[in-house]
């Protein structure tokens, strides 16, 4: 298969390696505040993101204007991530490359597979940076399509997050792997299961904090400790069925109030202006589940 070289140099090198998709920092008005950013994106590193996936859905990055995602991407870059950047047209696919970003999350464009490829097309052609395609459960790819955007020169990997098609993901997966591309899993409510179905690295928004629960099931699963494994995924399913759950969008209000627990961000960005209503006691149910969680576990950098 024909592979663009920076498409499958990128592949190569994301293998095993986890992308937390952080929140991007709001205040109570609901301004984006990038210049609070480098702090929490510093901690999500040391505490085991390898890299940080910048203006992805978890950051709303549909809404943000093309200075904050800049200076969004310059922070992360700043704090020694490798960096991915959400995009959903040529000018947001210059930028992220201009920014220093190393890859691009292709936001998924209603249409048919001509459609598709030619957006393909045209965000590798102005930014020439490798494409990660994003199969998303509110705009899955049809079969047709989906064969064709995986075989695509700049397509170095797949992001899969299907949310509840257990099915559909895993024989997405083995699509990807068998067309020798990066299976991504950002299947926050089956995470540990991706693994076991062959995703070789996650991008998930359940990493925008407490990144040290999902950091424990990649790399139980890396060592083959399957006891350990089983627990940091019990751990980690309990965390996402209080996390990612209806309204499902209202995932990124939840993550924000986790960060906010843990020191990450101030108290007084914690807001996400673009959140669904949340029951009254939702954020005390969240920040109960996460300290019994984490209780006693300290967060470390990887080796």
């Amino acid at each position: 298969m024909e592979w663009y070289a920076a498409a499958r140099q990128w592949s190569r090198d994301a293998r095993g390696r986890l992308f937390s998709a952080p929140a991007t920092p709001f205040d109570r008005s609901g301004t984006a505040r990038p210049e609070f950013a480098l702090d929490y994106f510093r901690a999500l590193v040391s505490h085991g993101a390898d890299g940080l996936a910048i203006a992805a859905h978890t950051g709303r990055g549909p809404y943000l204007s093309a200075p904050v995602r800049a200076d969004l991407v310059r922070m992360a870059r700043q704090a020694g991530a490798s960096v991915v950047v959400g995009v959903k047209n040529g000018d947001e696919a210059r930028s992220a490359a201009d920014a220093g970003a190393g890859a691009a999350l292709v936001f998924p464009v209603p249409g048919d597979t001509d459609s598709a490829l030619r957006h393909i097309d045209q965000l590798w052609e102005v930014g020439r940076l490798p494409l990660i395609a994003f199969d998303l459960y509110t705009a899955p790819y049809s079969d047709a399509t989906f064969a064709a955007v995986v075989e695509h020169p700049a397509v170095a990997a797949v992001k899969l997050a299907r949310l509840s098609d257990a099915v559909a993901c895993q024989d997405r997966i083995a699509l990807v792997r068998d067309c020798g591309k990066l299976a991504i899993t950002g299947e926050d409510r089956m995470f540990g299961a991706s693994l076991t179905w062959g995703a070789e690295a996650a991008l998930v928004g359940i990493a925008a904090a407490a990144v040290s629960l999902t950091r424990s099931v990649l790399d139980t699963f890396a060592g083959r400790d399957m006891s350990a494994f089983l627990e940091a995924t019990r751990k980690l399913d309990e965390f996402a069925a209080a996390t990612f759950r209806e309204p499902f969008d209202g995932y990124v209000q939840r993550m924000t109030w986790v960060a906010g627990a843990e020191g990450l961000l101030p108290r007084h960005l914690l807001t996400d202006p673009y959140a669904p209503v949340l029951p009254d006691d939702e954020r005390d149910r969240v920040l109960e589940v996460h300290s019994r969680l984490t209780i006693g576990q300290l967060p470390t950098r990887a080796s």
